[in-house]
């Protein structure tokens, strides 16, 4: 189970993206913002619990995402017998992986910390980007597997970056790479979103995302429901 800690990984910095790109680069934000339901439900969208499955080197892995916003993100994963799970907060972040023969919780380093900031805000890399301190740029039009897309570049405030592939289509996203630190080492994430659709909340969400790790697939996204914000302390 080597890969199984890049794979959470993975799946882990999943970046509640939202962007859209053809004429100037808030023109494209702004069509891809409507494509959600609107500046105003986004804001409203306080916690995420994200239930699903995929499988890894032969074994089947359970996973549950639970996300508050500004608070945690913490995703668990059952497999083989084993409770794994790898969270951040705003102070740090944490793993614990026993099907890797960890004995004991993790602490990342500062720089793999600063990669996951970025999933704490669940409302979006580009709802308000300007006051968060992210600056968007338009890098034109691509077409990753043969889908024509709008392609920007959002550049954080620690200096991360990110680039936002949107169906021309749909105005939805449709794929992200990012670079981030993984084990100490400078690594592209690319992750591809398919099977949208939105919940029992009318939020839009994946059902299904691809990485270099393997294919997720989720069964079911709550939105807004209670989280304790124990789950977000290492145990």
């Amino acid at each position: 189970m080597k890969n199984l800690l890049i794979f959470a990984f993975f799946i882990f910095c999943l970046v509640a993206a939202q962007v859209s790109f053809a004429q100037t680069a808030d023109e494209v934000v702004d069509k891809y913002i409507t494509a959600l339901g609107g500046k105003e439900k986004m804001l409203a969208l306080k916690t995420v619990k994200m239930t699903g499955s995929m499988n890894v080197q032969g074994a089947d892995v359970s996973l549950v995402r639970t996300q508050k916003h500004l608070v945690g993100n913490r995703l668990d994963l059952s497999v083989m017998g084993t409770e794994n799970y790898q969270l951040t907060t705003p102070e740090k972040s944490l793993r614990f992986f026993p099907i890797q023969n960890m004995s004991s919780p993790e602490e990342a380093g500062a720089d793999q910390h600063a990669s996951n900031l970025n999933s704490l805000d669940i409302n979006g890399t580009f709802i308000n980007y300007e006051e968060k301190g992210t600056k968007v740029e338009s890098l034109g039009k691509e077409s990753p597997d043969g889908i024509e897309c709008y392609k920007l570049k959002a550049t954080y405030k620690n200096g991360k970056s990110s680039t936002y592939f949107i169906n021309t289509k749909t105005n939805q996203l449709y794929k992200t790479s990012t670079i981030s630190n993984v084990n100490g080492e400078d690594t592209e994430v690319s992750t591809t979103f398919s099977n949208l659709k939105q919940n029992a909340d009318g939020y839009w969400f994946a059902y299904t995302i691809l990485t270099t790790a393997g294919e997720i697939n989720f069964d079911k996204i709550e939105t807004n429901v209670p989280v304790d914000d124990a789950i977000f302390k290492a145990n």
